[in-house]
């Protein structure tokens, strides 16, 4: 068993690279706004949404974190939706 402190530090580098990929993400899902905005899209695609979810939880390899993972593809795609829909007021406004 690891040291408390030690696992602390060992989540912490975890986590730094989780919030430095969720930018990458992030600047990714403007991307596509830009891209559905230049072409009249609508921001919400629940197709392609399904098919995100059901893909990452078959990344696993473990399903025992399937329903984790699906609800947390759930909260950055909708947080991805926000943004995207933001820019679309944006664009509408400028």
């Amino acid at each position: 068993m690891r040291d408390l402190q030690e696992t602390r530090l060992a989540l912490d580098a975890v986590d730094r690279q989780i919030v430095a990929l969720f930018e990458q993400r992030m600047t990714l899902a403007r991307d596509v706004a830009e891209y559905k905005i230049a072409r009249g899209m609508p921001v919400l695609d629940r197709s392609r949404e399904e098919q995100v979810l059901e893909s990452r939880c078959a990344m696993l390899a473990d399903g025992y974190w399937a329903p984790a993972v699906r609800e947390l593809y759930e909260q950055i795609m909708a947080l991805s939706r926000l943004e995207q829909q933001k820019m679309v007021e944006e664009a509408e406004h400028a």
